[in-house]
């Protein structure tokens, strides 16, 4: 047949479809031990939902983020010269000033990509600290003060509150349900801590049932009033007919009942708030007032339910909690890399620390949504971290700051699957505002395995085929990696 005969471009389609057909079928990731990615050429029009997680989880094709547009203009500001930088005074209530100040400074940092690029080649960024097999906690306080107020808050039998704030690595309690549920059965504790006012995907918790309606959203990436943003970074106005409703799971061993309740809100016009933990609903007519007020409720439930007839009432969220050991809160924003945390207001945490949600422990898992396969130099996003852990102590002048390093992420380079190659820029940005910063930082990816550690951690299921996002199984394997270096530290 001549190869200008009618039909033979058609022909040669149809043969290279058909063949490509037949390797769809292979089972090349088990066959290259994961380094080769199994394709399917359905996958352009429609996504493959066999996720590990439950059935109500966000597609993680679907949730694939870039870079925040917070950095975008952030980046944009330094190139301009207009880089603005924030003040960080001490607790008001403080006689002394708070433990670890640092100057802040938002000077970019050349060296910094002069440690990691050269001539456009990723230079190995320095080793993280290992103790045999065990990635430690890197310590840059002053005075190499290491996880000293929650060792402390722990000794003193009090109770100590930790929370894990972060992008949607940690979506829908993924890792800090496990981490919580290891810290609890080592040193006490009970619930689930924070929980908002309503979720798109609350079937996508495995550690609390929740539900509801009538809360309308608002966080830091959008419009909002942000005398009301805290560290969850959003907060959620009521309706005439809200409604939050809280129950306990048996998925992990201390999430079925707690002992304290605690709903914070603001009620600029006053407001008829209506609860119940297991019996009855109960009525209480609050007060106007621009300040957090609060509604607590003391005693061992399974169950806390509560609801409002006020159009302006602002939920700041729900706390589950025991009354000794530890609180883990999850505190997650889809598609944020952590520098509007440079924005919360101050003087709303102060307020919420007096109603009892202060903390001991701030871990700040962030980087996913500021890194690209083409940038390779984040100084600009170190120099802004270096301002939110400063604002964040600021806010919380009682609390350890941990900043954890990104998790392994994969790219296709070819037909195989790598650790993404601007990977170590980033993490090497980050050690780098921890150092300025002066607070602690675990390198999350070494702990994983290092390089190519998502290879692995796909092939035994531990990552979502988007090769960034952690499926329960994962989040419980790097929460026990976690843990140990917390216990390494505590001792």
């Amino acid at each position: 047949m001549s190869n200008n005969q009618p039909g033979y471009p058609a022909l040669i389609i149809i043969l290279a479809v058909a063949v490509l057909a037949g390797l769809s079928l292979l089972p090349l990731h088990e066959w290259t031990g994961g380094v080769v990615k199994e394709f399917n050429l359905l996958s352009d029009v429609m996504h493959d939902l066999s996720v590990e997680a439950d059935s109500t989880a966000p597609d993680p094709d679907e949730v694939f983020e870039d870079i925040d547009p917070e950095l975008l203009r952030a980046q944009a500001e330094a190139e301009s010269g207009s880089v603005k930088v924030n003040p960080a005074p001490a607790h008001p209530s403080d006689s002394t000033p708070a433990r670890h100040t640092a100057a802040v400074t938002t000077a970019t940092s050349p060296s910094l990509a002069n440690i990691i690029v050269e001539n456009d080649t990723i230079v190995p960024a320095p080793k993280a600290s290992r103790v045999g097999d065990l990635v430690v906690i890197e310590d840059y306080t002053a005075g190499a003060m290491g996880l000293a107020n929650l060792r402390r808050t722990i000794q003193s039998g009090s109770f100590a509150r930790i929370a894990l704030v972060g992008d949607s690595y940690i979506e829908g309690d993924i890792f800090a349900q496990d981490l919580r549920e290891k810290l609890q059965s080592a040193y006490g504790g009970q619930g689930v801590g924070y929980v908002n006012m309503h979720s798109e995907f609350p079937g996508f918790r495995r550690s609390v049932k929740q539900g509801g309606s009538g809360w309308k959203a608002f966080s830091a990436m959008k419009k909002c009033d942000f005398n009301y943003i805290g560290l969850s970074e959003q907060y959620f106005i009521s309706t005439p007919q809200a409604v939050s409703t809280y129950q306990g799971t048996k998925a992990f061993a201390q999430t079925g009942a707690w002992s304290t309740s605690r709903f914070l809100f603001v009620a600029p016009n006053g407001a008829t708030i209506t609860y119940r933990t297991s019996g009855e609903w109960i009525s209480e007519d609050v007060p106007a007032d621009a300040g957090v007020q609060m509604i607590k409720v003391d005693g061992s439930t399974t169950r806390f339910d509560v609801k409002t007839t006020s159009s302006s009432l602002v939920g700041l969220g729900v706390w589950l909690d025991g009354d000794s050991g530890i609180g883990v809160d999850c505190m997650s924003s889809r598609g944020f890399s952590g520098i509007t945390l440079s924005k919360i207001s101050r003087p709303l945490c102060y307020e919420m620390s007096r109603c009892g949600v202060d903390y001991n422990l701030i871990i700040l898992e962030f980087g996913i949504n500021a890194m690209s396969a083409r940038q390779r130099n984040y100084s600009v996003y170190s120099a802004r971290m270096v301002d939110v852990i400063n604002h964040v102590r600021s806010c919380y002048p009682r609390a350890d700051i941990l900043l954890m390093g990104i998790g392994d992420r994969g790219e296709k380079r070819g037909s195989e699957i790598h650790s993404m190659s601007t990977a170590t820029a980033m993490i090497e940005a980050q050690r780098e505002a921890a150092r300025k910063a002066h607070c602690l930082f675990w390198d999350t990816r070494e702990a994983m395995g290092g390089v190519d550690a998502v290879v692995e951690w796909s092939r035994g299921g531990y990552i979502n085929k988007d090769y960034i996002h952690l499926t329960h199984k994962g989040g419980a394997r790097l929460a026990d990696l976690l843990f140990n270096a917390i216990s390494h530290d505590l001792k």
